[in-house]
């Protein structure tokens, strides 16, 4: 078999499918969480195409799945390409799975070509960079990093189990999570490959982008808290708690408008949710996000006091829990330059650069070593969404841009040695 069959767009998009049957949803629909047997699944899948890309594989203490190409020279420090395999509920079948295929099928060109780098390769499907069973994101990236929190093990799934029995059960030793740690002088650099999740591409009519930065992140559990009351309780005397967090929310995205900000609320609960019955608490999630970490935290600052004067007005109270916090993170200019160079060999001659508002592996990876994007068009800009889409043509170039970003990256390697001899 050629190396152009055996990387082909169409080949990489057939095992995006394969993956996507993979899933603890029915219907068609695709879910895979952190420590499931789904995900126990797609890692040995993985697996046996990293082998046949020529890498040696194994499953890191985090559950990572990852496989590593020598270079010129046994035990080289290694450049690091990868993404994530696990999705949110109802996801779509590329957001993490086209960076993780795309990393294969560059390696397994690079191996079939012959040529000997000056630093190995090396290929990570990190386990859990979307938070869905635990409510903490980038769990797997955080342990390759080195910055896992011991509290974090007493996180609880909706099931009730906490993160350190599901350790357990899956066949992972908690005792040994430090040993996914990787060291900052074992890595050159971390490339990753990812759907855009926003629509300046395609607006653009371009298939590929430059990421310049990440947002940084902060995500918080608030409670409002009134009074519950039959629903024939005058106006003046209810404590509707309800009202009171629809006022927030509606005031946090006016803010967050004006300062050019992401706030999102995704979760809301009700309590006691009944039809004739005050609402006496409500739950609801924000994920604020911001290319600027302070400007994030001030906007923050400044919703603590909308939340603040809102209840005061009707009588409520209210508290926060963070539950996510990570600092935005810019790609290298290094890194930025060899994904220009991949791109401008597809023939875009002008390649885009995007300051990504979805948060990404990278950023956590960008506490250990310096980091670089390559954002990939995706239809309508949907993501998160079964109607997620790309096209051939697009994975087509993602897969020889990442290439020669990777081979420029090498050639300049190369260059510097000589350079100094």
């Amino acid at each position: 078999m050629t190396v152009l069959e055996t990387t082909s767009a169409r080949t990489l998009l057939d095992r995006c499918d394969e993956l996507a049957t993979h899933s603890s949803m029915p219907d068609g629909l695709i879910e895979r969480v952190y420590l499931s047997k789904e995900h126990a699944e797609v890692n040995a899948i993985a697996a046996v195409w990293m082998e046949a890309a020529g890498m040696t594989t194994w499953q890191d203490a985090a559950g990572n799945q990852c496989g590593r190409l020598e270079g010129a020279v046994p035990g080289l420090p290694a450049l690091l390409l990868g993404s994530h395999l696990d999705t949110v509920p109802a996801a779509g079948r590329y957001d993490g799975i086209l960076g993780v295929l795309s990393a294969i099928a560059v390696v397994e060109r690079i191996h079939a070509s012959g040529r000997a780098l000056p630093f190995a390769l090396e290929v990570v499907a990190f386990a859990d960079e979307e938070g869905t069973r635990f409510g903490r994101a980038l769990l797997g990236s955080r342990a390759l990093a080195g910055t896992w929190d011991d509290a974090w093990w007493q996180l609880e799934g909706e099931d009730g189990v906490n993160l350190r029995d599901a350790f357990v059960a899956w066949g992972l030793d908690p005792e040994r999570i430090g040993e996914a740690a990787r060291k900052p002088e074992e890595l050159i650099g971390y490339l990753e490959a990812h759907i855009e999740q926003g629509p300046y591409l395609e607006d653009e009519n371009k298939a590929l982008g430059i990421v310049s930065s990440i947002a940084g992140a902060r995500r918080f559990i608030i409670t409002v808290t009134g009074r519950a009351g039959h629903s024939g309780t005058p106006y003046e005397r209810r404590r509707d708690a309800l009202a009171g967090a629809a006022d927030a929310i509606v005031a946090i995205e006016r803010l967050a408008r004006s300062a050019q900000l992401i706030a999102t609320v995704g979760h809301l609960q009700v309590f006691p949710d009944a039809v004739n019955v005050i609402p006496g608490k409500v739950e609801f999630s924000l994920d604020l996000r911001g290319e600027y970490d302070s400007e994030r935290d001030r906007i923050w600052t400044v919703i603590q006091g909308l939340l603040t004067d809102i209840c005061r007005q009707r009588r409520l109270r209210w508290e926060s829990v963070e539950t996510h916090n990570a600092p935005a993170a810019a790609c290298s200019a290094r890194l930025r330059g060899v994904i220009a160079e991949g791109i401008r060999s597809t023939g875009d001659r002008r390649p885009m650069s995007l300051f990504s508002k979805a948060g990404h592996d990278a950023m956590a990876v960008a506490e250990i070593s310096e980091i670089g994007m390559l954002f990939v068009r995706c239809e309508g800009g949907v993501s998160h969404n079964p109607e997620e889409h790309v096209t051939e043509d697009d994975v087509a170039a993602t897969i020889d841009a990442f290439e020669r970003a990777v081979l420029a990256l090498a050639d300049a390697h190369e260059a510097e040695a000589a350079a100094g001899r």
